[in-house]
């Protein structure tokens, strides 16, 4: 394995050779981090694909990207495992450092290895009751599971696939499908017992942070079951890790189509000043990795004329959908999923240009 993680220092060192990108780098979690993340979650599952995802980030990392991001289950454990050999292959060529890299990466859901099996029942019966990774009760809606010997599993499968001694960022996946199945009361003691091995995890030197990725909870209404709060999050961290916990990150969908984490008021600070999660994640310290900036290339085209108009010194609509959201304040990283240097040099095109300010991102959306 490759020994090291992402450093203050190493972070640093990478964003000041990118002094054509002024406006690019940010602080994660005191890393600094490039304002656009490379995806790895679309593709097929095949060799062709693999190669394509290992040029993009060979790419993305020369341009001034060096925050990467996946999960086990992304093409059956393939895109973490193509992320494994383009870093191998950089660091080999003396084309970056391994602390200069921020690598994340996710568990929670069932991930085949490779390819779907034959027999997916007894491949499950096999690899994950046999084992006795997932117990009675602890696998939802046939998909999503956060015990703790699974997490603890999976952390170590996705170690072993990106060929790193340590990932610098850990989330639970979508952990609000356990809410399909257990009361809210139960699902706090699951996140407790999850976060527990994470911080293990993190003392043992095979995590640097860890966080929840999310698709509906942060945007869901209080009322609703799938509903994520920022706060009893937190509270879990620190009931298990105390006030020096590592849960710093959150991931969720942001972009001009999904807009909810900048203009609904769902999260509680304090007891009942209402905010939204971009606003929580602010007041709790937690940085904030958006996902879904060009709603896997929908939103590449054909953009209102106003978005032109508010986001002005960019060539094409992917460019300035991007650029709302590394734009919008309490966004630390634009995650896009790019799997071709084509679209690699397109988009880092937009971090040459300063953010829009406020003014101008108001005529676009107001907050609630």
């Amino acid at each position: 394995m490759i020994k090291g993680r992402a450093t203050v220092a190493g972070t640093a060192s990478y964003a000041a050779r990118f002094k054509e990108l002024p406006y690019h780098f940010r602080t994660l979690a005191g890393l600094h981090a490039s304002s656009i993340g490379i995806g790895t979650y679309l593709g097929d599952a095949d060799q062709k694909t693999d190669r394509l995802y290992q040029e993009a980030i060979t790419t993305a990392v020369s341009s001034g990207i060096n925050l990467i991001d996946s999960a086990v289950v992304y093409r059956f454990m393939r895109s973490e495992r193509s992320i494994g050999q383009a870093i191998g292959e950089l660091i080999a060529a003396n084309e970056v450092k391994r602390e200069e890299l921020i690598v994340a990466s996710k568990g929670g859901y069932l991930a085949f290895d490779g390819a779907p099996p034959k027999n997916p029942r007894e491949w499950f019966q096999r690899e994950y009751l046999d084992t006795g990774l997932i117990g009675p009760g602890e696998l939802i809606d046939d998909s999503n599971c956060i015990a703790p010997r699974y997490i603890e599993a999976m952390v170590n499968r996705s170690r072993a696939n990106l060929d790193l001694e340590t990932i610098d960022i850990y989330y639970l996946h979508n952990p609000e499908a356990q809410l399909s199945g257990v009361s809210r009361a139960d699902f706090i003691r699951r996140i407790q017992a999850a976060f527990l091995v994470l911080e293990e995890k993190v003392a043992e030197g095979k995590l640097g942070i860890y966080g929840c990725a999310t698709w509906n909870g942060f945007r869901a209404d209080p009322a609703e079951a799938g509903y994520l709060s920022l706060r009893e999050l937190v509270e879990a961290a620190r009931a298990v890790g105390g006030e020096k916990n590592h849960f710093k990150v959150i991931q969720l969908p942001f972009s001009l189509a999904m807009a909810e984490a900048l203009t609904y008021s769902n999260q509680l600070i304090g007891e009942r000043s209402r905010a939204s999660i971009l606003s929580a994640a602010r007041h709790y310290g937690i940085a904030v990795c958006a996902s879904a900036s060009i709603m896997q290339g929908r939103l590449a085209r054909r953009l209102p004329a106003v978005v032109e108009e508010v986001l002005g010194g960019l060539k094409t609509d992917a460019q300035r959908s991007i650029q709302f959201t590394r734009s919008t304040p309490g966004v630390d990283v634009a995650l896009v999923g790019m799997k071709s240097r084509a679209h690699v040099v397109e988009n880092i095109a937009t971090a040459r240009v300063a953010p829009a300010d406020q003014t101008s991102l108001s005529r676009l959306f107001t907050p609630n």
